[in-house]
């Protein structure tokens, strides 16, 4: 083969990683409309009037997320987990869509979920044990 067939396949290949890549890219983009950016399986759905505060577990690990019901409208939400015996990890702020993630080691411990959205709340009490 000579130098130039090497250079040609080689930016052909070049080009087929880029392209790979920005589809990647893309399709991650449209796969955050439904933000679970948890990682591991979802033990439990919380609804509330506002939204939903999703819970997921993976290993000694605990995540929440609180998602608004109708997304769009800036508005203060949070979300927290509690490992017993422990404090507990918050997220809190002005948001259009949701708060969190959130995640805690809980190990074999406990866990205390609460979730709001504007004067809307919920809290689990401990649970997973």
């Amino acid at each position: 083969m000579d130098s130039g067939a090497i250079r040609r396949r080689f930016s052909l290949g070049a080009a087929l990683l880029v392209a790979s890549g920005l589809l990647a890219f893309a399709a991650s983009g449209t796969a955050q409309a439904a933000p679970s950016s948890c990682a591991g399986h979802q033990v439990r759905s919380i609804p509330f009037g506002a939204g939903v505060t999703r819970v997921y577990r993976s290993g000694d690990y605990v995540c929440a997320v609180t998602v608004a019901r109708r997304p769009g409208t800036v508005r203060t939400m949070s979300v927290s987990v509690q490992a017993r015996g422990s404090r507990p990890a918050t997220d809190l702020g002005r948001y259009s869509r949701h708060a969190g993630p959130v995640t805690v080691h809980a190990g074999h411990r406990c866990v205390w979920i609460r979730g709001s959205i504007g004067s809307e709340s919920v809290s689990t009490g401990w649970i997973l044990c």
